[in-house]
This record gives structure tokens, sequence and C-alpha cells, in this order.
């Protein structure tokens, strides 16, 4: 499964949520693709204030404030949509 994260040079909340997406790695199978949204005017026009962004293939678009659980709980299920 692929895990989209868009962010940007500089974002602090984008590289806590790469750790976190880090540490689940272990327990969920996805590879992560990191996109920097000032890398493309489409990106940056739709994601500027938003950031970051996971984009979950399978499954859910989120948006911040990220809760650990639910961001957990949509990567389980987009792996088991992968799977089916």
């Amino acid at each position: 499964m692929r895990v989209t994260l868009y962010s940007r040079p500089g974002c602090h909340l984008c590289d806590d949520l790469k750790a976190a997406l880090a540490a689940m790695e272990d327990d969920i199978a996805f590879t992560l693709v990191e996109r920097n949204i000032e890398d493309d005017p489409r990106d940056m026009e739709r994601y500027r204030y938003l950031i970051p962004v996971l984009d979950i293939e399978n499954g859910l678009l989120l948006y911040p404030p990220y809760e650990w659980n639910v961001l957990a709980d949509a990567l389980r299920s987009a792996s088991l949509n992968t799977n089916a």
C-alpha cells in the first residue's frame, strides 16, 4: 500500500507525522512517499495551508490535526482493502 505525505521543508508538523508513520511501519505494511508541495504548483495551491496531508491508497485523505489512533486505524483499514 502506498501512503503519500504532502509536506514542505521546515514543517515541524510534517516531521512529527513522518516520525509517527515510521514507528507504525513495523506493524502496518506501507510504502511512504513524501511530496514537497513546493515542487508542484497544483500541490502548493491545494495544500498550502493544510499540510501535512496524508493520502492513503485505498483509504482516506487525512488532514491535521492527527489523532494517532485514528491514523493507525485508517492505515489498517486501507491495508485490509489492499489485501482483499
